[in-house]
């Protein structure tokens, strides 16, 4: 098999596997809480602001969504500072059909303190920073949990941007940092067909090339 046909096998594979799961992402930010987030220290100098990044995936049945999710500047272990004003206390997926960038939604699945819905099983396995402030958390949200509701019934607000995650502290128990969940697009095949199309292009160049310097030879 020739390297250009290994690549478009593996273009091939790629879109294949693109096209059986649902991958979204969310960007947090202070700036997208409804309400003034402006971290401080107890004694009400500034401290470091919090932001973070979060990824999703849901699976080819739509029966569930894994998630990571990495902050920085709030506190896992309520250890990380001396100050508690950074120290997470609860971690949530909220939506609602209204819940659109600048308007609050509802606690649909709760993975860290309360409420706690990664629980059909636990999947939950939190990572602080070695050095810094900050962690990594990752779960599954199954089919039936949920916070009087299930991943089934948010499929529609997750899928049609009206979902959010949202990160809550000691300082801000409404919530420090969120990022809106946003499906990642996904090439179109036409797409796939141009870079096909440009791949064969640069191969048969490649070819002639070949040809060419044999015939000086």
């Amino acid at each position: 098999m020739t390297s250009l046909a290994r690549v478009l096998g593996a273009l091939l594979l790629f879109s294949g596997a693109a096209q059986a799961s649902t991958s979204l992402t969310a960007t947090l930010t202070n700036g997208q809480e409804t309400s003034p987030v402006v971290p401080t220290l107890t004694t009400g100098a500034p401290r470091p602001i919090s932001f973070g990044t979060a990824t999703f995936l849901i699976n080819d049945a739509m029966t569930s969504m894994s998630f990571e999710a990495i902050v920085t500047n709030i506190d896992f272990t309520g250890s990380q500072t001396v100050d508690i004003n950074d120290n997470l206390v609860a971690a949530h997926i909220h939506a609602s059909p209204t819940a659109v960038p600048g308007t609050n939604g509802g606690v649909v699945w709760g993975f860290f303190g309360n409420p706690f819905n990664d629980n059909n099983p636990n999947d939950v396995v939190m990572t602080p920073f070695a050095t810094g402030v900050g962690g990594t958390i990752s779960g599954k949200w199954d089919l039936t949990e949920g916070n009087n509701t299930s991943f089934a019934a948010q499929l529609a607000n997750i899928l049609g941007g009206t979902s959010y995650i949202n990160f809550h502290t000691v300082q801000f128990g409404g919530g420090e940092v969120r990022g809106q969940i946003l499906v990642v697009p996904v090439p179109e095949p036409e797409t796939y067909a141009l870079m096909l199309a440009g791949l064969a292009c640069i191969g048969a160049l490649a070819r002639k090339r070949r040809g060419s310097s044999t015939a000086r030879e």
